[in-house]
């Protein structure tokens, strides 16, 4: 991959710590989760900073509303037939895994069906796949009435 500005941070953090090229294939669902849930945090992150400067409790609140276990079940939920047939495994595979923690405030049902966004959003960011990241992210969000 050509070393310039188009390169992805993954990319960039492999070539710098000289890391070798994971294979999403191989990690558990959970592991893709934890993963994923940092990848989607810093996208939601990156969205309401975007909006401008604005008090950190405003921030904060507008952040947790979307990274939310009930809002990012809602989310897949609404888009989970527009997945291709692997993401949709992959969002299968970490809403079927077994964590052993639950959300405070959230059902295990919404629990389960955030895991497999995280999962999903993990997976397509191991295999470099941030456009089609986005996509999903800016169509899950549209799908809950969120104007981006």
């Amino acid at each position: 991959m050509d070393k310039g500005i188009n390169q992805s941070f993954l990319s960039q953090t492999e070539d710098i710590f000289r890391l070798s090229k994971p294979d999403p294939a191989s990690y558990s669902g959970l592991s893709l989760a934890f993963i994923g849930d940092g990848v989607y945090e810093l996208l939601i992150r990156t969205l309401i900073i975007s909006r401008g400067n604005m008090q950190v409790q405003k921030m904060h609140r507008q952040c947790s509303e979307l990274v939310k276990a009930s809002t990012q079940s809602v989310m897949i939920q609404r888009i989970f037939d527009q997945l291709t047939e692997a993401e949709q495994a992959v969002c299968k595979r970490g809403r079927n895994a077994k964590p052993h923690t639950k959300a405070k405030n959230a059902t295990t049902e919404d629990y389960l069906w955030a895991t497999g966004l995280e999962a999903l959003c993990g997976w397509l960011y191991l295999n470099h796949e941030q456009e089609r990241l986005m996509e999903i992210v800016q169509t899950g969000l549209a799908a809950i009435g969120y104007e981006v």
